[in-house]
């Protein structure tokens, strides 16, 4: 299988091209011959033409490549290993929404042979790719793991807008059902990763290792979260306090602020979710998700108590909010929590606008009800900035000024502008 794949007699498949795939497909696509496969056609023409639908990788990084795009099952029989890189978000109570890769197993049941590979790196609870992919596709086949082919997982590591943390530079958590899968599911990795391979024991463990990487840093956020909620009321910033406990050298240096995205903000659920079918309730893990959740509203409320206090026509404010995305030089607006905070402030018949330079405004529109501000007009009775774009980094007091009435306040939520607001009432988490 290995020296095939090197000698291009057989050929990789990626299952879902999205933010995690596609670079995933490119980089193979630089050693081996590599079927890129999605559902939406739409997409499948635009990468033809060396276009990343999603804005993260330039044409550069699609020059040199030996990758067939496709949403065709006849082209995707002929690879030999399948990775399946779709994405597993949750629903509107928090549930796994398994859908995505229950339908990439169904798939891959209707094309795999003998002696083929299946990996998985799609974000799960552990078990989820033994206990639900599995028997669909072992059903649809007709073949059994182990006897007739091979599975294995290898969870996804890729950062969104991220240029340093590549899928080279980090190392690769890889899995197999048996030894002789691990062995050469980790050589096929070694191919694109330079930074090496750590062999877990189990597929299960494997799961386990990527779902606690994002539970964990969602309750270090939390904790910054809950700890800015009490230093606002004793008066006291964050990020002073952060900065002076940064000087020791084992604290922890996270931040406060908005959790959203395909990640972190949905990940935890996946893990609880499973706890529960097990008979343990979380609470460590669900109080962090509680605290996240909540801070859009928070903030919001933070906005409206300040324009109850200086606007008499409260109908007639008006609030300017800075980035739609989930986090800052992107273009993926997924559970961004932003837009929690627009809805929350337009319940109370604010009039919001929103701009952003990376969003897509339709797509918002589409998504979450509400679409971009072309440019920032007229002055408003509040700023939030709530992500740190690029363009937004050079702003200074001049600025802020021009855009806001006298009263305004300036909520800077990753305290981008401390110290050097002035003229405006300025607000941090």
């Amino acid at each position: 299988m290995y020296q095939e794949l090197l000698e291009k007699k057989e050929k990789l498949a990626v299952i879902g091209l999205g933010y995690v795939g596609l670079p995933i497909a490119l980089e193979f696509a630089k050693k081996l011959s590599v079927i890129g496969f999605d559902i939406n056609e739409k997409r499948i023409e635009l990468m033809k033409q060396g276009i990343d639908p999603s804005n993260e990788l330039e044409k550069e990084a699609f020059e040199g490549c030996d990758i067939t795009f496709t949403n065709s099952l006849d082209v995707l029989r002929e690879a030999k290993f399948f990775i399946v890189a779709v994405p597993t978000p949750v629903d509107d109570h928090n549930v796994p929404d398994l859908n995505p890769v229950k339908r990439a197993s169904e798939t891959i049941g209707k094309v795999i042979k003998k002696g083929d590979y299946v990996v998985f790196e799609s974000t799960v609870y552990p078990g989820c790719t033994e206990e639900d992919c599995l028997p669909i596709i072992e059903k649809l086949s007709g073949l059994r793991m182990k006897t007739d082919f091979k599975l294995g997982y290898s969870p996804e590591r890729i950062n969104p807008g991220d240029k340093k943390h590549t899928l080279a530079s980090i190392v690769k958590v890889v899995s197999g059902c048996d030894a002789e899968s691990l062995d050469i599911i980790a050589k096929v990795y070694e191919v694109v990763v330079k930074a090496g391979v750590h062999k877990a024991s189990s597929i299960k463990v494997a799961e386990a290792a990527k779902i606690i990487e994002n539970t964990q840093r969602d309750l270090n956020i939390a904790l910054m979260n809950e700890l800015s909620i009490i230093f606002d009321k004793m008066g006291i910033n964050t990020y002073e306090v952060l900065e002076a406990a940064g000087t020791k050298w084992n604290f922890l240096k996270f931040s406060p602020g908005l959790v959203g995205g395909h990640c972190i903000g949905v990940d935890p659920y996946y893990l609880t979710y499973k706890a529960s079918e097990l008979g343990y309730n979380s609470r460590v893990i669900l109080a962090g998700r509680y605290i996240n959740d909540n801070m859009s509203l928070y903030l919001a409320r933070k906005v409206v108590q300040h324009i109850i206090k200086n606007v008499s026509d409260v109908k007639s404010a008006r609030v300017l909010v800075m980035g739609a995305t989930f986090k800052e030089n992107v273009s993926d607006i997924r559970n961004s929590k932003v837009a929690d905070v627009v809805r929350e402030l337009q319940s109370f018949f604010l009039n919001v606008d929103v701009v952003d330079p990376y969003a897509d405004s339709e797509e918002l529109k589409h998504e979450y009800g509400f679409g971009l501000t072309e440019k920032a007009h007229g002055e408003y009775d509040a700023v939030i900035v709530s992500v740190c774009h690029e363009p937004y980094a050079e702003l200074d007091d001049t600025d802020f000024a021009t855009l806001t009435k006298p009263h305004a306040l300036v909520a800077d939520l990753k305290g981008t502008y401390r110290n050097k607001l002035k003229s405006r009432q300025y607000w941090s988490f």
